[in-house]
């Protein structure tokens, strides 16, 4: 098919930094699939561009981008955090919306891996998307809104890939859509197989030829004006430090201390301890994985004297996670607890808590599994009052947080919650370059050797 607009290079704006992409539209395109890759994969994914190309040529646009720098793929927690993965596909989805010459164009994802998570998550969050097709997709790791997709999907696995069917045949029970799942017979994971790819070809094509129209599209646009029960959007962690930390002023006098959980949460309780004039520390948490499942957490562990451990006991039994395991996942999370101590402290002692008015803050909460285990560590070390302070988290994980505080301070408990990241428009990922610049700029000032004497 004649091609209206040839590759174009797409530079896509995202938080702070540009994701590099490629966009293909046919003259007369029914509308536009954007490709969210899998983990350890990019835009380049020989997969992803074979099925790409092919819908191209049955006169479907599409958009294939990385969802990571490659400073950023480099650190396997993002890899698997399907929310933030979730934020990039929206951000690239408004992109390509705010492009005049294809703003008309219907809209659809299709993923693979942990990109079908990431495909879901968007969807969920903007209902004019028309289509989503999962390509040995783990949907399961976007169950907590898999009942608010609208968009038709369809879920392709591979017929030899048993634990992914499993995995997709849950998610598929959640889904309220109008959906469909097909078994490819043969087909491991990466549908290496001869003739599997060009199932999934087939597949995915057909797919989106019936439900990527034009009328469909009009019918429900999206909007980026959230209503009253949709939450606050921070325009980033600076913001929401700004607005935190105003209601946080009556403890002023109160010399309390700051504690920000890395990574993202210094930069907002960098703010709070500046209008408190409070010291700033970091409280390190690290959540526990799952067996062959890394980003599926079975509970967290904290940084101290006696480090705490919280699990969560309904999935270790599901999963039938062994003690010996947990000993072992404990004992390597508190080797990078430890190294990220070294890290950010560069020598210096924790800040005493004991007797203080302690203010522990994050850039949000989900689950409440990593926080919940940050808050017991630091009552651990008895101080006077514990504060826990978030810009966002959902009313019921605020709710059962209760208990472990003296007191909560959360701007916004939106009715509908995915992830945290959807309440910012600038959410990137920290490295741990920013988190010690914060630190140090929060150090109070030493006095000079002259000034000593």
């Amino acid at each position: 098919m004649e091609r209206q607009h040839p590759d174009e290079h797409a530079r896509i704006p995202s938080d702070s930094i540009l994701l590099e992409g490629t966009l293909t539209v046919p003259r007369g395109a029914k509308g536009i699939v954007l490709f969210a890759h899998g983990s350890g994969s990019s835009r380049l994914s020989p997969r992803n561009t074979y099925v790409a190309n092919a819908l191209q040529k049955a006169g479907i646009g599409t958009l294939l981008f990385d969802l990571l720098t490659e400073d950023e793929a480099v650190d396997r927690e993002n890899v698997f955090d399907i929310d933030f993965l979730g934020h990039r596909l929206v951000d690239a989805t408004r992109w390509l919306r705010s492009q005049a010459k294809f703003a008309k164009y219907p809209i659809g994802y299709f993923g693979a891996s942990t990109g079908a998570a990431a495909a879901l998550v968007a969807a969920a969050r903007d209902r004019s998307i028309r289509a989503v097709v999962s390509r040995g997709g783990r949907p399961d790791l976007a169950m907590k809104c898999l009942h608010r997709v609208k968009a038709p999907t369809l879920l392709i696995v591979g017929g030899d890939d048993s634990a992914v069917i499993e995995m997709n045949q849950e998610a598929f029970e959640q889904l309220r859509c109008e959906k469909a799942m097909k078994i490819v017979p043969g087909a491991t994971h990466l549908f290496e197989e001869p003739g599997t790819l060009e199932e999934v070809v087939r597949l995915a094509r057909d797919w989106f030829a019936k439900y990527l129209t034009a009328d469909a599209a009009e019918q429900e646009a999206p909007s980026d004006c959230p209503s009253d029960d949709e939450g606050i959007v921070f325009a980033d962690r600076v913001e929401a430090g700004r607005k935190l930390a105003a209601h946080l002023l009556k403890y002023k006098d109160r010399q309390p201390v700051v504690l920000g959980v890395p990574r993202g949460g210094v930069p907002v309780a960098f703010e709070v301890a500046r209008a408190l004039d409070a010291p700033l520390d970091v409280i390190i948490v690290r959540k526990l994985g799952a067996p062959g499942q890394p980003e599926l957490g079975v509970g967290a562990v904290v940084d101290g004297e006696h480090p705490q451990t919280v699990l969560n006991r309904e999935i270790t039994a599901a999963l039938r996670v062994s003690r010996a395991y947990l000993e072992r996942e404990i004992r390597n999370q508190l080797k990078e607890i430890e190294r990220r101590n070294i890290l950010y402290r560069a020598g210096r002692a924790r800040i005493e808590l004991k007797n203080r008015t302690v203010i522990v803050v994050d850039d949000g909460i989900a689950t409440g599994g990593s926080i919940r285990a940050a808050l017991r560590g630091v009552r651990q070390q008895a101080p006077r009052k514990v504060i826990l302070a978030v810009p966002v988290g959902p009313a019921n994980t605020i709710a059962s947080l209760r208990g472990e505080v003296d007191e909560i301070v959360c701007l916004s408990t939106p009715a509908t919650f995915f992830g945290i990241g959807e309440f910012y428009r600038d959410f990137h990922q920290l490295a741990d370059g920013e988190v010690i610049r914060l630190l140090e700029l929060a150090r109070p000032e030493q006095p000079s050797a002259q000034a000593q004497h």
